[in-house]
């Protein structure tokens, strides 16, 4: 199977486009059949590895080749080896001679660990997280994939890391599993099977595995104190393997001891794969020689990692006052501001009205605040006019300052317009100028304008240093942090303000601060899709799937006729509703949806403005409903929510949800199973809806409609 595969051999002829090469009166759904709730609920029997690093260890230990698989979420064999395939004992038994990576891109439990440090296993894939085999997947990418995703895959590696067989557009699963079975039977070189069970757990601290890691973490749960210091001591003669989400555990203890004894265990690391879990300690209220000693750490690690290196110049970073942005001074004046201060529309200045005058003239402020206008309606005109209106504003600042202009304003004019034009270094320059010289009472659009910019510049900055691998000096993270902060109070800051700043401290892991940047940003802009993404996936990845719905309930019974918080706390219990999927409770998922449809009608009710989007989510939900009684195998309420999901919006049949599935994928699915068990009555109920939709409804997703060519035909 490929990412592509072959038309529907049905009485409906799906559209020419669709390729074809399955064997004659075969179909897609026939080929790879979805799996079932009862499938689902069965575990995935193949034991992954937890990264490449281990798996190359392993497979240099044990002389195993790795097996690198690739999976994609709602495309129709991916769908059926994870849920099928994957949890049969004979197919995972081919498997077992392999050293096993996973590679997906999606994410199936909002978080990795729970509140004790716990791991929470991926509930497609199993002994993973969904942290760590969506991590591999650009690793292997790189390495391995050509340039070129696609899934399901299958990839061979031998111990000198060339490739022995790549698998992908297979057009059955025999060809996959003859495959991976003759990789191993054509092979000569002789393998040595790890020892597991009879080794001392002690002994399996710095094991690569991921069932002695399991065994050592599942040990450190169920021990008692003195256990868990011998587990802890032992991880510290180890700082080569990190052994992380046993230093986790004890991190995460209840015992201060057990905390002091995990984060010494943790400041003696060498490996950069602590790197991630030193930040997420350092996020947390820890004493403060810890403090130092785990930034100590990341700057020790930095001398071969450059990301250590940065998260060890954004704890020094936040830890210091900015010299050009004074954040104090420009929150006071901001709280006293007039009530008069407005964001709506732009004021021109009176230079405006007499351009012509200004232009010809020799008076440099009037110069400065006609470039300034022309910078303003820059903004709110097409490309050309803009480009010409930044062209003379960089003009008028120009000559304004032959005319003997200084300070911040002639500055900014020159950093905007240098930045509109595209001339990086000249809008960095100007801007360090006009932010440290600028007063802190500016309430005008060109403030925020190069605030906003001095903030980008020195994001750039740090990313670029970051993928050079190249050292930043804190300071340039403080200045950043400052210049933020006043643009979440400054009148003309807005909603993308909030969510760069709140994303780039969250990617260095600096997860405390980020989270006050965002409640702030939900209080002042309390309508961003932008921001409300992020809450959401900040709820889940803190207080998991149980957070989700109670903290928008709290939105809701705060605001119970606004229309757009309304649709959003919809949109979450739909999100909630997908987990549950994932999670297999589907009676939860189908609680979620009916919740989230009925606060899509509330939306709609509310404000008529939104009906169509609130009309186009609900569908989705319905038609989401529909996939969770085929999986369950009943018929009757797929075939219903089909149809209601398609009279309730024809246009949202192709569109995708957070699975990757659309109710079209599920009408497609349900007519297979009519047809083959013989419901005739609903088999032409469902044909006929399929019928009066546009056909263009019905093609294939873009990323399916790539082949290979047609199998060859049998010999004589």
């Amino acid at each position: 199977m490929s990412l592509t595969a072959a038309a529907l051999a049905a009485p409906i002829q799906d559209p020419p486009s669709q390729p074809g090469g399955l064997p004659a009166g075969v179909t897609r759904e026939q080929m790879w059949p979805a799996p079932t709730e009862a499938d689902w609920k069965l575990p995935c029997l193949i034991q992954w590895q937890r990264n490449w690093d281990d798996a190359v260890a392993i497979s240099r230990q044990t002389k195993q080749p790795i097996l690198v698989c690739v999976n994609m979420d709602g495309e129709i064999a991916s769908e059926h080896y994870a849920g099928i395939r994957y949890r049969q004992p004979d197919i995972a038994k081919l498997y077992e001679p392999y050293v096993c990576v996973i590679a997906s891109v999606y994410r199936h439990t909002p978080r990795d660990h729970d509140e004790q440090g716990r791991r929470i296993p991926c509930p497609r894939f199993g002994t993973v997280t969904c942290g760590e085999h969506i991590a591999i997947e650009p690793m292997l990418f790189e390495k391995f994939m050509d340039g070129r995703r696609i899934a399901p895959r299958h990839i061979m590696v031998e111990l000198d890391g060339k490739e022995t067989y790549d698998v992908f557009y297979a057009w059955d699963t025999k060809s996959v599993f003859d495959s991976i079975h003759n990789g191993i039977a054509n092979r000569k070189q002789e393998t040595t099977p790890l020892v597991r069970g009879d080794r001392p757990i002690l002994d399996r601290v710095a094991s690569h595995d991921s069932v002695d890691k399991a065994a050592v973490e599942a040990a450190f749960v169920e021990a008692d104190a003195e256990q868990r210091r011998r587990l802890l001591e032992a991880a510290l003669q180890h700082p080569e393997t990190a052994p992380t989400d046993l230093v986790r555990l004890g991190v995460l203890d209840l015992d201060p001891k057990i905390q002091e004894l995990a984060r010494r265990a943790l400041a003696a690391s060498n490996a950069e794969g602590a790197v991630d879990l030193i930040a997420e300690t350092l996020s947390a209220p820890i004493p403060a020689a810890d403090r130092e000693s785990l930034v100590g750490t990341l700057d020790r690690i930095g001398s071969t990692s450059m990301r250590a290196k940065s998260f060890a110049n954004v704890h020094k970073g936040l830890s210091t006052r900015s010299g050009a942005v004074d954040v104090d001074a420009w929150a006071n004046a901001l709280a006293n501001a007039s009530a008069s201060t407005t964001t709506e529309g732009a004021t021109y200045s009176s230079a405006f009205d007499q351009q012509d005058r200004v232009v010809a003239g020799q008076d440099a402020d009037q110069k400065i605040a006609l470039a300034e206008d022309f910078l303003k309606r820059a903004e709110d005109v097409e490309p050309k006019l803009a480009r010409a209106l930044v062209l003379d504003a960089q003009q008028l600042a120009v000559d304004a300052e032959r005319l003997g202009a200084k300070g911040w304003r002639v500055n900014a004019v020159l950093a905007v317009a240098a930045h509109s034009l595209g001339d990086a270094a000249t809008a960095r320059t100007r801007a360090e100028a006009a932010v440290g010289s600028m007063p802190t009472d500016v309430q005008d659009w060109n403030a925020m304008a190069v605030l906003a910019l001095f903030a980008q510049a020195r994001q750039k900055a740090i990313a670029e240093a970051v993928v050079a691998k190249q050292e930043w000096p804190p300071q340039w993270l403080t200045d950043l942090n400052a210049a933020y902060a006043v643009l979440a109070r400054h009148p003309f800051g807005n909603d993308a303000h909030v969510a760069a700043h709140y994303d780039f401290l969250r990617w260095f892991k600096a997860r405390r601060q980020a989270n006050q940047v965002l409640e702030a940003g939900i209080a002042r802009f309390a309508d961003s899709w932008m921001l409300h993404e992020r809450l959401r996936t900040r709820v889940l990845e803190e207080q998991g799937l149980d957070g989700l719905e109670p903290t928008y309930a709290k939105l809701v019974d705060a605001a119970p006729t606004n229309a757009a918080t309304l649709w959003y706390a919809g949109y979450a219990s739909a999100v909630a509703a997908e987990y549950e999927r994932r999670f297999g409770d589907f009676d939860a998922a189908l609680r979620c949806y009916d919740h989230a449809i009925a606060l899509y009608d509330r939306a709609r009710d509310a404000d008529a403005e939104i009906a169509d989007s609130s009309d186009t989510q609900a569908a989705i939900a319905i038609g989401a409903k529909a996939r969770v009684a085929l999986e369950r195998g009943d018929d009757a309420n797929a075939l219903a929510w089909v149809l209601a999901s398609l009279d309730r919006k024809e246009s949202a049949g192709a569109t995708q949800d957070g699975l990757n599935l659309t109710t079209i994928d599920t009408a497609k699915m349900l007519r297979a199973r009519l047809r083959e068990t013989k419901q005739d009555a609903a088999a032409e109920t469902l044909e006929a809806k399929l019928r009066s939709i546009d056909p263009k409804l019905l093609e294939l997703p873009a990323y399916e409609r790539e082949v290979p060519p047609p199998p060859p035909p049998a010999g004589p």
